[in-house]
């Protein structure tokens, strides 16, 4: 079945990029010229989904904004022969069938996508997390949706982490299936190093069967006193098996400092107006590192 909704969960409060989160979503915090946020509505779009669930909180009304027309300022920048721009503006309120829908409290991401219930129905989606933003030629959402019309079994994007990391994410029981597609048979959040099964992790990115519901609904919570997704999804392995993709793709964790730094520079160095520029810069400043 083919994967057309997504849910971008985007209600966290950016605790960890204060003070530039206190007024302003994380979310919305730019990569060169474009907010984060953005770049993961673009990938979901260039994987084939054609509607979109962005679930945010009190305070970031300015997300719903950034994918709503400016009549005035595409006007503006029309009047001054800036139609490019103006188009390039317009075409944001255009890219998906885009809602939008406040989790009222912060009780952790598996409540956040529950709150997705509605909107889905009872169809397999796609997550992509708002703190993660995934540069790859091939859109890495795209990656999965195919795994998953493949086995027809939840899927999730992973990466290997650095051993000493793995309690910071969670840790996945797989076994190979081919090149770069693993079986997962349990998985377990934000694990010590003793009950660590692997050192793969989900990063960023899953699809999953409408099942999932049923299952949060009656998960209880779990690390930090939230309903935790990884959780559910376990559940779901431990169940029906899932399927592990190592995706082709760079990461940048916009919810951390140096994640925001490095994809500012490594986006800048192929952005076609700056790169030129930023990696000559660069260069002369490495002279005094």
């Amino acid at each position: 079945m083919k994967i057309t909704k997504a849910v971008i969960p985007a209600a966290g409060l950016g605790t960890r990029v204060l003070p530039a989160s206190k007024a302003m979503p994380k979310e919305m915090l730019p990569i060169v010229d474009k907010p984060a946020i953005q770049y993961i509505v673009e990938e979901a779009v260039a994987s084939g989904i054609t509607d979109i669930l962005i679930i945010t909180n009190r305070g970031k009304g300015i997300v719903e904004d950034h994918f709503d027309h400016s009549y005035e300022l595409e006007d503006l920048l029309r009047k001054k022969g800036r139609d490019e721009d103006a188009d390039k503006l317009a075409s944001l309120a255009t890219l998906a069938n885009i809602h939008f829908v406040r989790q009222h409290q912060p009780k952790g991401l598996g409540h956040a996508v529950l709150a997705a219930r509605t909107f889905v129905g009872n169809e397999p989606f796609a997550v992509l997390y708002g703190d993660d933003v995934i540069i790859s030629d091939v859109a890495v959402t795209g990656q999965l949706c195919k795994i998953y019309e493949k086995y027809g079994k939840g899927t999730v994007g992973v990466k290997q982490v650095p051993i000493e990391d793995v309690s910071k994410y969670c840790s996945l029981k797989v076994e190979p299936i081919s090149d770069r597609v693993m079986s997962v048979s349990d998985m377990i959040e934000k694990p010590p190093v003793e009950k660590m099964f692997s050192n793969w992790s989900i990063l960023g990115r899953c699809v999953l069967p409408p099942e999932i519901f049923d299952i949060l609904e009656n998960t209880p919570a779990g690390t930090g006193g939230e309903i935790q997704l990884t959780d559910a999804m376990a559940t779901l392995a431990r169940k029906e098996g899932m399927v592990a993709v190592d995706y082709v793709g760079t990461r940048y964790d916009m919810g951390n400092k140096l994640g925001i730094m490095k994809a500012q520079i490594e986006v800048g160095l192929k952005h076609s107006e700056i790169g030129e520029g930023l990696r000559e810069y660069l260069k002369e400043i490495a002279k005094n590192l």
